[in-house]
């Protein structure tokens, strides 16, 4: 529900102590409700969170928002726009203040040309996200919403967040009017 990556904070921390050009790699913080990527417009930076938790959801055709992760350290965004040459894919928003490592492009591209350390992780990240991706589904299409909302809401409560019951329902898949059922069937009242 929340991912995040180690390895990849790791990587990115110590590439931007060991810079030359300071400009290289920055870091960019953001404020609670703040974008850091706005889907079908172009990703001017690769960035990998540093601090904080940002959500990353798609807006449909109806107006309607489906949340794909919660991210926290580690994790890198704007990549795929990257390598695909397309504008992004989805919107990431910061929920927390966030701070990021923003990769400028050219460096990005030296970095994927050279540097097998971030091809073999970007690899990692990429096979994570797949096995990811199918857990959910499989898991949202064999569990009782009541069961991943449970999840949800130990998420919320672990990472001390507040999740709006518009975001939650985008989590799982479900109207808010399904939302409320559920919680008033688990006995939590709002």
């Amino acid at each position: 529900m929340l991912r995040t990556n180690q390895a990849f904070l790791a990587y990115a921390e110590d590439l931007y102590e060991k810079q030359e050009r300071k400009e290289d790699i920055v870091v960019r913080r953001y404020a609670a409700g703040q974008t850091l990527l706005c889907q079908g417009e172009p990703a001017i930076k690769i960035m990998v969170i540093r601090e904080g938790i940002s959500k990353c959801f798609f807006t449909e055709n109806n107006d309607k928002d489906y949340i794909l992760e919660f991210l926290g350290r580690g994790e890198i965004i704007g990549e795929i726009e990257f390598l695909r040459n397309l504008p992004c894919l989805c919107n990431v928003v910061a929920m927390t203040e966030v701070s990021v490592f923003a990769f400028s492009i050219p460096y990005f591209q030296y970095l994927i040309e050279s540097d097998l350390k971030l091809n073999r992780l970007l690899l990692d990240v990429f096979a994570e996200r797949i096995t990811n991706t199918s857990s959910r589904a499989s898991y949202q299409q064999l569990h009782p919403a009541e069961y991943s909302l449970r999840k949800l809401l130990e998420l919320q409560s672990k990472q001390g967040i507040k999740l709006s019951k518009e975001d939650m329902a985008s989590y799982l898949g479900i109207s808010v009017r399904s939302l409320n059922r559920s919680l008033k069937e688990m006995g939590i009242t709002s």
